[in-house]
């Protein structure tokens, strides 16, 4: 069994006691963490692995809760639409997407995630053009090969505009068509074992995009099979309009009406809540996918996550789709989470040690993996980031957690996934980035081609 040894470094735990080494180590054997302390390290063989972490401070591996990663091939488009007008904009060019582009397009979003500190990430792929071959194999292949955790989430819409749902008919299939593919992702990926890297959850795209008959039978389907369900949920005030026009109710009452409540559930945004949603979901133990980043960008609106966070509500944090979040940089979201909760609340609406937990813990809590990952502890899986704050930019910060999230992005000395060394010295180790890049610029421009 191989051993890593992790040394010098500020260790940074986010266990519920909020433990924390100024100068810490951390041994991991095989894909586990052994053990964890403060001062001098474990004698260990020279057959141990080592990183000196000295100027570095180790924490638990970035959670990613929500994501579109075919849309890595699609980034800068439609900069300055609201959700529903960069959503029509981009339906037309989404709909020539096949297998090929599509595991282009992960791997390139997976290379980001990953230089950003993510080891585990969710998927939310919901668009299948007909004839485009088996994207969401293409996707996992693409996670293996980078070396992330992985939480695809097979996506469907069946509300097309002949409906009167938002997407175009060429992108929706039938509910038989959904359920079967739903079913046979089950069959063929998911794993629910302690240390699986792949595991599905189903997921109807948005109320405007699907019908009640689908979310109800894909509720049906996912606990009947034992995985999770997510979807959109009250992103914008458009959204907020279409369900009382179409449903007379609120987005988060639709969802109830549904059965879209529980801690199997999670939403994606969850921008416009009231007080009875918050209260329905702290309830319920249903789990929140904040993302800041891509909020601004679409001008969604500020989520109310101090007020989910003090009902209790799980709450992650996640980069959504890389055509409404460009760098897609998961170091990124808690920053962005505090500075807005700071906005609304006030400076004490948020701590940092709060953002960082929600970018960990919180991530694994909404992806019910909280066992597993989501803090430095004996016994859990080895998902961890070493990040360089010995920089220009960080001199003179102190407190390791301010300088990693309110300070400049730093580099990574080390990124770790389930015992293996993905990163190094800011380097991805697992591919060639050159010629992802390449390849992504190849694929964007062919998609394009016929704009």
């Amino acid at each position: 069994m191989s051993e890593l040894l992790i040394h010098g470094c500020a260790v940074v735990t986010v266990d519920a006691a909020g433990t924390e080494y100024r100068d810490g180590w951390v041994l991991v054997r095989g894909n586990r963490i052994d053990s964890l302390g403060t001062g001098a390290p474990p004698a260990v063989g020279p057959e141990v692995r080592r990183i000196d972490g000295r100027g570095c401070v180790l924490t638990p591996g970035l959670v990613n809760t929500h994501h579109h990663l075919y849309q890595w091939i699609t980034r800068g488009l439609a900069a300055d639409n609201t959700l529903f007008e960069w959503l029509t904009t981009l339906y037309p060019v989404w709909s020539r997407i096949d297998e090929k582009s599509v595991r282009t397009a992960a791997t390139g979003a997976l290379v980001s995630l990953a230089r950003s500190g993510c080891t585990t990430s969710s998927d939310h792929h919901y668009l299948f053009p007909r004839d485009g071959g088996d994207l969401l194999a293409a996707e996992i292949s693409a996670a293996a090969e980078v070396g992330l955790r992985f939480h695809p989430a097979r996506g469907s819409m069946d509300l097309g505009q002949s409906k009167g749902g938002l997407p175009p008919d060429n992108v929706v299939e039938s509910i038989d068509d959904i359920l079967a593919a739903s079913s046979a992702a089950i069959t063929d990926w998911h794993d629910p074992s302690f240390d699986s890297m792949v595991r599905i959850a189903l997921a109807p795209c948005s109320p405007f995009s699907v019908t009640a008959d689908l979310m109800r039978e894909s509720a049906a389907l996912a606990r009947s099979s034992g995985v999770r369900l997510h979807t959109h949920l009250a992103e914008t005030l458009d959204e907020q309009e279409f369900c009382q026009q179409s449903f007379g109710c609120t987005p988060a009452e639709y969802m109830e009406q549904l059965g879209w409540l529980g801690d199997d559930v999670w939403y994606a945004h969850a921008v416009h809540l009231d007080d009875p949603a918050i209260a329905a979901m702290a309830r319920t133990g249903t789990g929140i996918a904040h993302c800041p980043t891509s909020n601004g960008r679409l001008g969604a609106g500020i989520a109310r996550i101090a007020d989910l966070v003090a009902a209790g509500v799980p709450v992650g944090l996640g980069v959504d789709g890389a055509a409404s979040n460009e760098s897609s940089s998961m170091i990124e979201e808690p920053r962005n989470a505090l500075l807005y909760a700071r906005a609304v609340g006030g400076p004490r609406a948020m701590t940092v040690r709060t953002a960082l937990e929600l970018a960990t813990m919180g991530g694994a809590r909404v992806l019910g993996r909280e066992a597993e990952i989501g803090s430095i502890e004996p016994g859990k899986l080895a998902d961890l980031a070493l990040w360089r704050l010995d920089t220009a930019a960080h001199a003179g910060i102190e407190d390791p957690v301010v300088a990693l999230v309110l300070g400049q992005a730093p580099p990574l000395a080390a990124l770790v996934v389930n015992g293996r060394e993905v990163v190094r010295d800011d380097v991805v180790l697992t591919v060639d980035e050159e010629s992802v890049g390449a390849e992504v610029a190849q694929a964007q421009a062919a998609l394009l081609a016929d704009r």
